[in-house]
């Protein structure tokens, strides 16, 4: 290989830093990671410190460059996960921690957005609707908590454009992470000033926007002496990490569609058109001139590592054997996976996380495969919000800690009843950020041509007819438990913040 043809790229994730050097291929020549916390000060609440991100990413660094030399590496592309509200002062110094895309802290502020602008304007504009995860409603709620720092904010960052900054000093904006900002024109890809003013906020507070491919500038010598990556490296915008592992995932063209396996769950329907729901949410791809019609729910490979961690302290591959051993509908035992409240397409902040149908004929085995389906039954749901909206799906390339689960995947398939493609890189988020810098710099013409060189489908996942049948009616009251029990949800909330 000639010199300064690998692709090194990051993703910012919810539960750590995963970086990823690439040849032209598409094959991982090395890769790291590095844990951070996230911190939940009060009910609703769930921050991380953007100095945690970038701390754990120095650090993997020195081990990576000791396999590739920094001279190899021809561009940088970094995925971040979405819904950020960062604030920076003129130093790029943050002000106050994050809240990520889980958050639920800003739901006055919601109400404040939609008192002074009607909800269908805001729709009509960016296809979104003003829930309180979002990052609009946070530069409102941090600038009506804090109004004296939050006079010292000089722009406002995603996850990526923060990693931009840091190792290039400049502030910019993708245009797949618009979709955070409900004065975000999701046709032009521009932002609407007067809309951004009609909400109380200053436009002026939001870097300039920038294709996720495009170069937005060179790593300095500064965060060349931290990273120890060269200085004078290119470094593309980036985007957002679903957005990321669609494209990772091989998904450029209409119809196609990519499941999210992560620490939160989800799908993304690539469109050449733009077609909004608003039960779901709706973006630019980090591919030119396509939109992502997504669901995005808590409830992913975060559910099973809860049941994990806290209560069988086992691993993945013994609790996919145990959920293997129990029957289709868990004997009856059935999960809501909102354990952090809900996004698409409930919208519930209040929704709570329930086990349905415990009985003492139940065992570990049936509490992990009710996890499993519970996850599969989000999906479906997204699913028929995305048909309501003339969508099409055929089929899901999957990406995520989920794809090493066979058993998962096999319900995911007759929950739904498409077939599930697994492509031969784990590491779909990564790729697609990576995808991105090649294109910057050249090393591929475009995303198709990008996907056509890099992404192979290793596995299909058919759906069992008889599964799928047996699995409608779970599913029907899996709809039911949570509008029957959604008003103690949300009594349940509000006793939890009582103080």
């Amino acid at each position: 290989m000639k010199t300064a043809e690998y692709i090194l790229a990051v993703d910012i994730g919810t539960s750590s830093c995963k970086s990823t050097v690439f040849d032209r291929s598409g094959k991982a020549i090395v890769s790291s990671s590095c844990d951070y916390p996230v911190y939940y000060p009060a009910p609703g609440y769930a921050e991380q410190k953007p100095d945690d991100w970038w701390n754990g990413f120095c650090k993997v660094m020195g081990k990576m460059l000791a396999i590739v030399k920094p001279s190899e590496i021809a561009a940088v592309g970094i995925a971040g996960q979405g819904w950020s509200a960062i604030a920076v002062d003129k130093s790029g110094e943050v002000l106050f921690n994050n809240p990520i895309w889980m958050d639920s802290r800003a739901e006055d502020d919601c109400t404040k957005i939609t008192c002074q602008v009607p909800p269908e304007e805001i729709f009509n504009l960016c296809g979104n609707q003003v829930a309180p995860m979002y990052t609009t409603p946070k530069i409102l709620w941090f600038e009506r908590q804090y109004p004296d720092v939050f006079k010292r904010m000089y722009k406002v960052l995603q996850s990526n454009s923060y990693f931009v900054y840091k190792l290039t000093g400049q502030f910019t904006q993708d245009t797949s992470q618009g979709y955070g900002l409900h004065f975000f024109d999701m046709m032009s890809c521009k932002w609407d000033c007067d809309m951004a003013l009609a909400m109380g906020i200053n436009p002026n507070i939001m870097p300039d926007l920038y294709s996720p491919s495009q170069v937005v500038g060179t790593i300095t010598w500064a965060a060349a002496k931290a990273t120890g990556l060269l200085e004078g490296t290119p470094v593309v915008a980036g985007g957002l990490d679903a957005a990321c592992s669609t494209l990772g995932a091989g998904v450029v063209e209409p119809g196609q569609t990519q499941a999210q396996g992560g620490t939160a769950g989800g799908m993304s329907l690539c469109l050449d058109k733009y077609i909004a729901h608003p039960k779901l949410i709706m973006g630019r791809h980090v591919v030119e001139n396509r939109w992502l019609l997504q669901g995005g729910t808590v409830g992913g490979g975060g559910t099973l590592r809860w049941l994990k961690e806290n209560i069988l302290g086992i691993g993945y591959e013994e609790m996919s054997s145990l959920a293997a051993a129990s029957p289709v509908g868990s004997g009856g035992l059935i999960f809501l996976p909102y354990m952090s409240g809900e996004r698409s397409p409930i919208w519930d902040k209040n929704a709570q996380g329930v086990y349905f149908g415990l009985d003492y004929s139940k065992d570990k085995k049936d509490i992990t495969r009710a996890i499993m389906e519970g996850v599969a039954f989000s999906l479906l749901h997204n699913v028929e919000a995305a048909l309501e909206a003339d969508g099409e799906i055929s089929s899901f390339n999957l990406v995520g800690g989920v794809a090493n689960s066979p058993i998962w995947l096999q319900i995911l398939a007759d929950v739904t009843g498409k077939p599930i493609n697994i492509p031969s890189s784990d590491t779909g988020t990564n790729l697609g950020a990576a995808i991105l810098a090649g294109i910057g710099v050249g090393i591929y013409k475009n995303a198709q041509e990008a996907v056509q060189e890099t992404v192979n489908i290793q596995n299909t996942y058919f759906p069992n007819t008889n599964n799928h049948e047996a699995y409608q009616k779970y599913y029907k009251i899996f709809r039911s438990l949570y509008e029957t029990t959604k008003d103690n949800m949300r009594e349940i909330a509000e006793m939890r913040n009582v103080k």
